[in-house]
């Protein structure tokens, strides 16, 4: 939806020929894995924009992407700089460092909308304060003031995330609230075992047993887990059930050679389960998963939705999530997470003030 006007104006001006070499269109995501699905995402549309153009019998230069992020290679920074993109991908730390570097600062002038994604992850921490300030600094830079367009499927209050985006002393966003509500299946899975304080080694193999069961009955399923040692954990036992070929982990500590290797294997059905810290947790599309299970508490009920709002990504499917307690705590917690998504409430964001 943000995109689309970007890419309207950036197609019209290459169709009167007024396309230069200048990056106008920044987009700024939380996540290093959600850059790269956006490349995809973006280049396969603008192909077939040029394709049809040619069809048609009409001139017209290719729109370029680009993505820089902790993960881009250091030739793939050099080139981006020589012949800027004229949409750049980044992450709010990348951006940071853009804004400080003389050459890289230049290429930013021209910008002339932002896209701040997932905008409730960075709202309410340092991230958020981090990114406020980088975005003074680019509007300082800019030749004008770029317009800024924030996303989320996960805000309250949605005014406060609004004027978050807009900064201080300029005159009221537009909001576009189209509610986030939307039907699910979801429950809590409860082991055999009684509950206790802590889980026992026998209830983490019922559990290993449990969900090893559930994803013989989807085609793909997505495992949350809250740490990444966790994550090494569960997708090593998991394998001993189903199989080395048919799971895969997904963490901030693994290389970014392994971490592509893991996204690409689940897009492609390659693998049966996919074990992810909140490295997989905000996304446009990871293929078609069927069923997420989350171990222990999310803590929070945008995350929860976000973490099961990454299955049942097709038309007409329904988000399934199976949230598995582990203890007497957690369980009283998992219920209360369930019962807030049914009955549509959010975790209220607390901005800092003046941080």
């Amino acid at each position: 939806a943000a995109f689309l006007a970007c890419i309207d104006r950036l197609v019209r001006k290459a169709l009167a020929g007024d396309l230069q070499d200048r990056t106008e269109v920044l987009y700024v995501s939380p996540l290093k894995a959600l850059g790269n699905d956006i490349q995809k995402n973006l280049e396969g549309p603008l192909g077939e924009i040029l394709q049809m153009a040619g069809e048609r019998g009409l001139l017209m230069p290719e729109i370029r992407t680009a993505v820089r992020t902790g993960d881009t290679l250091m030739h793939e920074r050099r080139a981006m700089l020589k012949r800027p993109p004229h949409i750049l991908v980044t992450t709010p730390e990348s951006l940071y460092i853009l804004l400080t570097a003389e050459k890289s600062r230049a290429i930013l002038r021209d910008v002339e909308t932002v896209i701040v994604d997932e905008i409730h992850a960075v709202a309410d921490d340092k991230r958020g304060a981090h990114l406020s300030l980088s975005l003074e600094r680019l509007e300082a830079l800019a030749n004008r003031a770029p317009a800024r367009i924030g996303l989320s499927a996960t805000q309250k209050p949605i005014e406060l995330v609004a004027h978050f985006l807009t900064g201080s002393g300029r005159r009221d966003p537009v909001i576009v609230n189209v509610g986030h509500k939307r039907p699910m299946d979801i429950a809590i899975e409860v082991p055999a075992s009684q509950l206790g304080p802590v889980a026992s080694n026998e209830m983490w193999d019922e559990i290993y047993e449990r969900i090893s069961e559930l994803v013989r009955q989807h085609r793909s399923t997505l495992v949350f887990v809250n740490t990444r040692r966790l994550a090494e954990r569960v997708a090593h036992n998991l394998a001993e059930r189903l199989g080395d070929e048919a799971v895969a982990a997904h963490h901030g500590s693994l290389s970014r050679k392994l971490r592509l290797n893991a996204e690409r294997k689940l897009k492609n059905g390659e693998i049966r389960v996919l074990v992810a810290t909140a490295s997989l947790e905000l996304g446009i599309d990871i293929g078609t998963v069927d069923l997420v299970c989350q171990l222990s508490s999310t803590r929070a009920i945008a995350v929860a939705l976000q973490r099961v709002g990454r299955s049942g990504h097709w038309r007409g499917a329904i988000p399934k999530g199976r949230l598995f307690a582990m203890t007497r705590d957690e369980l009283v917690e998992c219920a209360a997470l369930v019962r807030a998504i049914r009955q549509g409430d959010l975790d209220r964001l607390m901005i800092p003030d003046s941080p």
